[in-house]
């Protein structure tokens, strides 16, 4: 499978806003059920936790074309898909976070984040197609 770079972008994109909707409507459906204490970080973790697994399960088959499989497989990709997704979003709230330090407004706080998306967005596919999805991301080190 060969995209070209507006449809990997385009794709990339649509799998992002999908992952993200269903992080929203997990963490919703989670505050109907509970809405006691720690309610809302149990409802971030769990949204967390399913836009995470649906945006590597995309990013794997239709960006990525993995046909790896196993459980052992997914595992150790999932997780190095986790690890990189770290590293981004540290990207992603440093970034919003200097710019609410710097201009101390709403709408600078969000450009921030929109810039910081964009920059961990590109930087995270750059780190999966090297580290993730690489045929020798699952080999033994030496």
């Amino acid at each position: 499978m060969s995209l070209s770079l507006d449809q990997l972008v385009l794709r990339y994109a649509a799998f992002a806003v999908v992952a993200t909707l269903a992080n929203l409507a997990v963490q919703r459906l989670c505050l109907r059920l509970y809405d006691g204490a720690y309610g809302v970080m149990i409802a971030i973790f769990v949204g967390t936790v399913v836009g995470l697994v649906i945006k590597y399960l995309l990013d794997k088959r239709w960006i990525f074309a993995d046909q790896r499989s196993g459980l052992a497989t997914h595992g150790r990709l999932f997780g190095l898909y986790t690890a990189m997704g770290v590293i981004t979003t540290v990207i992603f709230w440093g970034t919003e976070y200097t710019f609410w330090q710097i201009w101390q407004t709403q709408p600078m706080r969000e450009l921030g984040a929109v810039l910081g998306l964009a920059v961990g967005y590109v930087t995270k596919y750059n780190l999966d197609k090297r580290f993730v999805f690489a045929p020798q991301a699952l080999e033994p080190a030496a």
